[in-house]
């Protein structure tokens, strides 16, 4: 979801970090390495940054939880944003599902025959690599939210149903990614590494996120920084998410890092929901979605570019691609090509106004 940019230091380690900014404007010192919004060492050959220090590649990462937003040209950490405008939010979604027809290759059979278990261990190979806490996001989890949004990898021929694979669980792995170029297996591995915003951060220095909302309003005490898959953000997308779900996120947000159904049911959630005046991920990537006469004249047409729009184009859209951009678009390709199906044009969005 998209945030205000916010410095702090990488708890222990005394490393800058922006949080939610894909805007380029650190600069990393002598020795260190950018990786989106981190500053990490740079490690010499055959080895990786693990706690502070570079050891044998074996287990390090070195990198951050990528949070941007879903709504009003943030997402979470795509973007689910704030309906009430706080942060680039947008209007409430109107639905809870995708209006496409589902083909019927849906629900949890269709997900495992694209995604067996050990495909899914393998596309997020170090999950569970200290000091990533990704371990909190098992397969059985998401075949669990996934039972709750049929019309997900259910829709259209088989092509579109592994290349809106590719684009969702791209998506989240740049979100959540704790990779960094010259990391252990590649870049692309180490998504799914963070649960909350900032990997490492305290979450008491965090900020609330919160905007006012006669709807949504932000209970007393709790704070709306991202968490879980897409990095569910600010209060009106947790109150929104919470509506659609049962279960009351606005009084209880830490439930979606410690609940890890439901922390995939809020990615599905945002994934599969429009929320006017964007179309739902789910429909740009199965045909589903047909561009306005405003889209058009902004640029906006149907491919793995206009979902990023849709998580994040107000902080990574409209302008040349920037290193978000190309991390997302690398775990696209590569995922993409691990499932056999061609990522097909308009992988960017450099072209197009976000909303």
């Amino acid at each position: 979801m998209r945030r205000n940019c916010l410095a702090l230091s990488f708890a222990s380690l005394a490393l800058p970090l922006s949080i939610g900014c894909s805007t380029g404007n650190l600069a990393c010192g002598p020795g260190t390495v950018r990786k989106d919004d981190l500053c990490v060492p740079q490690c010499g050959p055959g080895s990786s940054f693990d706690g502070g220090t570079c050891v044998p590649a074996t287990s390090g990462v070195g990198g951050d939880a990528n949070a941007s937003s879903a709504n009003s040209g943030g997402s979470g950490p795509g973007t689910a944003t704030s309906a009430s405008g706080a942060s680039g939010g947008t209007t409430s979604a109107t639905t809870s599902g995708s209006t496409a027809t589902s083909s019927g290759g849906g629900g949890t059979s269709g997900l495992t025959a694209l995604l067996p278990k050990a495909t899914f261990d393998a596309l997020f190979l170090h999950r569970g690599t200290a000091p990533c806490k990704g371990a909190f996001y098992t397969y059985e989890a998401l075949l669990a939210a996934a039972e709750q949004y049929p019309d997900f990898v259910g829709t259209g021929s088989d092509d579109d149903r592994k290349r809106e694979l590719a684009a969702f669980l791209a998506n989240i792995g740049h979100e959540t990614t704790g990779g960094w170029p010259a990391a252990p297996d590649g870049p692309y591995s180490w998504g799914l590494c963070w649960v909350t915003e900032g990997g490492a951060v305290d979450p008491g220095l965090l900020p609330e996120y919160c905007a006012p909302s006669a709807e949504w309003p932000c209970a007393l005490g709790k704070k709306y920084f991202g968490r879980g898959p897409i990095q569910l953000s600010w209060n009106a997308n947790y109150g929104q998410a919470g509506a659609a779900l049962g279960i009351d996120l606005l009084n209880e947000p830490d439930k979606v890092a410690s609940d890890p159904g439901l922390a995939f049911k809020t990615a599905l959630w945002f994934w599969m929901t429009p929320q006017a005046p964007k179309p739902s991920c789910h429909d740009i990537m199965t045909a589903g979605w047909v561009p306005t006469a405003a889209d058009v004249a902004a640029g906006r047409i149907a491919g793995f570019g206009m979902t990023i729009n849709v998580i994040n184009g107000g902080l990574e859209c409209g302008v040349p691609s920037l290193p978000s951009v190309l991390d997302r678009i690398g775990y696209f390709e590569h995922f993409a090509s691990i499932l056999g199906v061609d990522p097909g044009p308009h992988l960017t969005c450099d072209k197009m106004q976000h909303y």
